[in-house]
């Protein structure tokens, strides 16, 4: 069974951006020394431009082949006029507004996404499943969550947008890995225990 994984950035007081869903503030963290740890672990969390500009879209995907994002997180590329923001995986988006795809590289999932994640976690293949934000795509998919790998920056927000938007009931998660930064960033890897 493939995992799902949440893969996401995050403030020391755990929000993944301002009250508006903002995060670029924590893109400065971004240096020489954990680009290169996406390139080499995580290259396919790089959207397909991002990869294009930074010179390595030629990599192959390591950890994953299939990206689940929210209508928020997918508006961020639609504005910039990119319709595929991750052209190099399997793209689905949940949205309930969103009537049909803008892109044929990208499918919309309207209902029934719990249906959708276990269908996918279901299939055969040895990558897993991106979850790319945000907050209440995350709270709707806790229990399907296999995997965290948290990418803590070190600034506070004080307020903010939350990890996860939503009530559940507390679980507990192994940690697997720890990895700092000279930036104070650091990333850390956890399993849901079973």
């Amino acid at each position: 069974m493939r995992k799902l994984t949440y893969f996401i950035a995050c403030s020391l007081d755990g929000f993944i951006g301002d009250q508006a869903g903002d995060a670029s503030s924590m893109f400065r963290f971004v240096d020489e020394e954990f680009l290169e740890f996406l390139k080499t672990t995580y290259p396919e969390t790089v959207s397909t431009p991002g990869r294009r500009a930074l010179g390595f879209d030629d990599l192959e995907n390591r950890r994953f082949d299939t990206i689940i994002q929210g209508r928020a997180s997918y508006d961020v590329a639609l504005k910039e006029g990119i319709t595929s923001p991750y052209a190099h995986m399997r793209q689905y988006v949940a949205s309930r507004t969103l009537t049909e795809s803008p892109d044929p590289q990208v499918e919309i999932v309207r209902d029934d996404l719990v249906g959708t994640v276990r269908e996918l976690k279901a299939e055969d293949g040895e990558l897993g499943i991106y979850l790319c934000g945000g907050s209440q795509l995350a709270g709707a998919l806790f229990d399907e969550i296999d995997e965290l790998v948290i990418k803590s920056y070190p600034i506070v927000y004080g307020t903010g947008m939350p990890m996860f938007g939503s009530d559940f009931a507390i679980t507990e998660f192994t940690l697997d890995e720890v990895r700092a930064f000279g930036n104070g960033a650091v990333v850390r890897t956890y399993s849901r225990k079973r």
